[in-house]
């Protein structure tokens, strides 16, 4: 089994396995993190990774989350809330005119 040599800030150094880090890659934004929690003190300890940490971690064995560019966009305007979506499904059960094209006329 591969083992992955880590360096806690409280511990020191540290061995892991491939299932113990998470790797954390944002192609789009250019950043990449890598997480473990340390086998001594169990803190969560996070890291950035350049392209070479990257290239290591994962030809050990460690799996890549990719995050998609959707998650990194831009919002803007006023958060949706609970309330809105009640106001938004009691709406369409009055205007669902998507059902209404499908509805056969009467008396055909």
């Amino acid at each position: 089994m591969t083992t992955i040599k880590a360096t806690c800030p409280v511990c020191g150094d540290i061995d892991l396995t491939p299932k113990d880090v998470r790797l954390t890659v944002a192609d789009d934004a250019g950043w990449a993190t890598y997480t473990f929690t340390c086998t001594q003190c169990h803190d969560q300890v996070e890291k950035s990774a350049d392209d070479e940490v990257v290239a290591l971690l994962s030809s050990a064995g460690v799996e890549i989350d990719r995050v998609p560019a959707e998650a990194l966009e831009g919002h803007a305007g006023a958060v949706i809330t609970y309330d809105d979506v009640l106001d938004f499904a009691l709406w369409l059960e009055k205007n669902d005119l998507v059902a209404a094209d499908f509805t056969p006329a009467s008396g055909a």
